[in-house]
C-alpha cells in the first residue's frame, strides 16, 4: 500500500503530460486559424499599401501565435521531424478588392481569433490554458490597433 500511495504522484505527473485520448489536439483548430489569419494579412499587406504595416504586425503575430501553438502540440504528441506538420500551411489567400473590405477583414480576423482562443480557455489544462489566453490577449490587443 505504501509503495502504491509513493508512487502516486509520479502516475500523475505523467497522466497530466498526454492527452490519454485518441481525439484530435484541442489546439489544431485555433493554429490552423492562426496560419490562414496571418496569410490573409500578407495578402493585404502586399496588395493595400496603405494597410500594409498593420497587416504585416497582425501576420507576425499570428505567425508567433501558430508557431506557440504547433510547439505545443507538437509537445505532447511528438512527431518524425520529417514528417510534416500537424498544422498544414492554408491555401494562399486572396485580398479583399477594396481597402475598406480588407481593413474589416483584418478586424474580423483578430475578433474571431480572440473569440475563438476565448471560448477554448476553460476546457483547457494549466500550462495549455495560459498559452491559450495569452493568445486570446493579443488577438484582443491587435483589435485595438485595428480600431
Amino acid at each position: 500500500m505504501l509503495r502504491w500511495i509513493a508512487a502516486a504522484p509520479a502516475v500523475a505527473a505523467l497522466t497530466a503530460c498526454g492527452t490519454g485520448s485518441d481525439e484530435p489536439d484541442q489546439l489544431l483548430p485555433l493554429a490552423a486559424a492562426a496560419k490562414a489569419d496571418a496569410a490573409l494579412a500578407d495578402a493585404i499587406a502586399r496588395t493595400h499599401s496603405g494597410l500594409a504595416e498593420t497587416a504585416r504586425e497582425l501576420a507576425a503575430a499570428r505567425t508567433a501565435h501558430a508557431t506557440a501553438l504547433q510547439r505545443e502540440i507538437d509537445r505532447l504528441a511528438p512527431r518524425d521531424p520529417e514528417d510534416p506538420p500537424s498544422v498544414p500551411d492554408p491555401a494562399p489567400k486572396k485580398a479583399p478588392s477594396s481597402a475598406s473590405a480588407a481593413a474589416d477583414a483584418l478586424r474580423t480576423a483578430a475578433r474571431e481569433g480572440q473569440q475563438q482562443a476565448a471560448n477554448l480557455v476553460p476546457g483547457l489544462p494549466g500550462y495549455r490554458a495560459g498559452l491559450v489566453a495569452s493568445i486570446s490577449a493579443g488577438c484582443a490587443c491587435l483589435q485595438e490597433v485595428l480600431g
